[in-house]
């Protein structure tokens, strides 16, 4: 969120070049004007999406910076405007974006993530106009920090008996997902999902998918994450079994591809129903898909993006989570290991599991 450059009174972990090492660094953050909740931050998720932006995957090229937009923390102040929603003390959580036109018709439909002025929780310019012209045109820093301002539009009520801990993925693991299943699946019957992949974002679209009713089928290089998919009540399917993937023709109504990292998807287009079936992709990778045109025609393959969710669509995905018991599985970590776990999502060691910085720990650095 906005930064005050050469402002005290705030810490953030920042990132000063593309080599992942992290160091404190002081920073101002606004007092809260009249829409905005100031938040003290308590935990952050550190998503795939840090390490793209780190290591210049993403070609950010903005340093020093603090990713995080997994945010979930304590409401410290309110503005005026915002204290009808929102009181001092309420546990709170913030995800991937903080700020858009909020005028659009994109807008107006709950698609603020769509929006063309559309502001990051980290790496976007932060616009004037916007109640902070002391933090306009210096990049939004993110979640790996002490506290932070927002705009009460893009802060979410943290349900009651949620851990704190397991809401700042939510709102971007969570609502990954979330956002495309209720698009095709939720509130219908008989429903068949394929998940490519199995980290953190296949691991939350099997939760959820399951909790919508649906039969989950997680697909994999190899059997390496069988029993984990099994576990969790899905069925297995290696991509490379020809035989397998053969006999799941025309099978699935949604499938949801969350990988990270370039790879093939033409052996999956087959498994997909006939015009109604709909392959989305999410895992945010910058090269280009080799997509062959005959299997696509022959099959009547439909594809589309998805980009996280609106702001409506994120509270309604933490209620569902809630009602439904639904959680990442996480590792609360020292603010010291973030520069660590970099490493990992880098080398593909992380694994399902979400490493969940304790901000109070960052003060120690």
């Amino acid at each position: 969120m906005a930064t005050i450059v050469g402002g005290k009174g705030s810490f953030m972990l920042a990132a000063h070049d593309t080599k992942y090492k992290m160091s404190k660094v002081e920073i101002g953050r606004p007092a809260p004007g009249p829409n905005d909740v100031a938040i003290d931050i308590v935990f952050c998720g550190m998503c795939h999406s840090d390490l793209h932006c780190v290591n210049g995957d993403w070609a950010v090229g903005k340093y020093p910076i603090a990713p995080g937009h997994e945010i979930a923390g304590v409401v410290r102040a309110v503005g005026d405007k915002a204290a009808g929603s929102f009181k001092v003390g309420e546990k709170v959580a913030v995800g991937c974006m903080v700020h858009s036109c909020m005028e659009c018709e994109l807008c107006k439909q709950g698609l603020e993530q769509h929006c063309p002025k559309m502001c990051q929780t980290y790496s976007s310019m932060f616009p004037k106009d916007c109640d902070h012209d002391d933090c306009a045109d210096t990049w939004t820093n993110g979640g790996y920090s002490t506290d932070i301002t927002v705009h009460q539009r893009f802060v979410f009520k943290v349900p009651e008996g949620m851990p704190l801990e397991t809401a700042g993925p939510l709102c971007c693991a969570g609502v990954t997902t979330y956002s495309p299943l209720a698009r095709h699946i939720k509130g219908k019957e008989n429903m068949t999902v394929g998940v490519v992949g199995f980290g953190g974002l296949g691991m939350m679209a099997v939760k959820i998918a399951k909790a919508m009713g649906a039969k989950v089928t997680v697909f994999g290089r190899s059997e390496a994450k069988k029993a984990d998919a099994e576990a969790l009540g899905a069925d297995f399917a290696v991509m490379t079994d020809e035989a397998v993937i053969g006999s799941l023709g025309r099978t699935f109504d949604c499938i949801l591809d969350t990988v990270a990292v370039h790879h093939e998807i033409n052996g999956i287009i087959s498994t997909l129903k006939a015009y109604t079936g709909v392959l989305v992709l999410i895992g945010g990778i910058p090269q280009p898909y080799a997509m062959a045109g005959f299997p696509m025609i022959f099959n009547g393959t439909r594809v589309e993006g998805s980009l996280i969710g609106g702001c409506a669509l994120t509270q309604e995905m933490l209620d569902f989570c809630h009602a439904h018991k639904i959680s990442p599985e996480i590792e609360i970590i020292h603010a010291k290991d973030a520069e660590a776990v970099l490493h990992k999502l880098n080398d593909s060691s992380a694994g399902a599991k979400r490493f969940v910085i304790r901000s109070e720990t960052l003060k120690e650095m």
